[in-house]
């Protein structure tokens, strides 16, 4: 009986043995896949990153090529604003004459010019006050806006003109508007 209980518990400890022993090689499998999968999850990210890297440089080439049509085309734009010497007396008439056709009666205009650094650019920042009927308004900022000149219209202030004979109902707006020149 004795031999009996040393054989079971021999085989009792080799099974504990080779259970163990399973286990080990278990968690070794396991931990050299893990370490497998995170190398080919970096690996993925990596290859991701780059292709991102060369979309941005392909994209940053395509850029570089259009450059030189862009410095044409800025060019060619202030080339077509009012040089210095002619600029105040081109937008003084062809405001005049916008709000001639727009049917408004141009009241008042005030200029304030800011050099533009590191071109030479003037901006001008006009607060133009016009007066006559609403139609004539939209009118006359439709006309600025298709102007072959460039006038950025900032704002507006609107009132209500005090009712006379001869402008029933008309409004009177001041206009805020920014254009500008080039040296000469």
């Amino acid at each position: 009986m004795r031999e009996n209980f040393t054989f079971k518990k021999r085989v009792i400890l080799l099974l504990l043995a080779l259970l163990i022993a399973a286990d080990m090689a278990l968690g070794a499998y396991t931990w050299n896949f893990a370490s497998a999968q995170a190398e080919q999850q970096e690996l993925a990210l990596m290859m991701r990153n780059r292709d991102l890297l060369k979309k941005d440089i392909q994209r940053a080439r395509e850029i570089r090529g259009h450059i030189p049509a862009i410095q044409k085309d800025c060019e060619a734009f202030e080339q077509s604003l009012f040089p210095e010497n002619t600029a105040y007396s081109g937008i003084n008439a062809e405001l005049d004459s916008l709000a001639g056709k727009s049917g408004l009666h141009l009241d008042s205009r005030a200029f304030k010019p800011k050099l533009v650094k590191g071109h030479d650019l003037t901006e001008l920042e006009i607060d133009a006050q016009v007066s006559g009927d609403y139609r004539g308004v939209v009118r006359f900022l439709n006309s600025l806006q298709r102007s072959t000149n460039y006038y950025a219209v900032e704002g507006l202030t609107a009132r209500s003109q005090a009712r006379s004979q001869s402008r029933k109902g008309g409004l009177q707006v001041t206009v805020h508007i920014k254009t500008y020149y080039r040296a000469a």
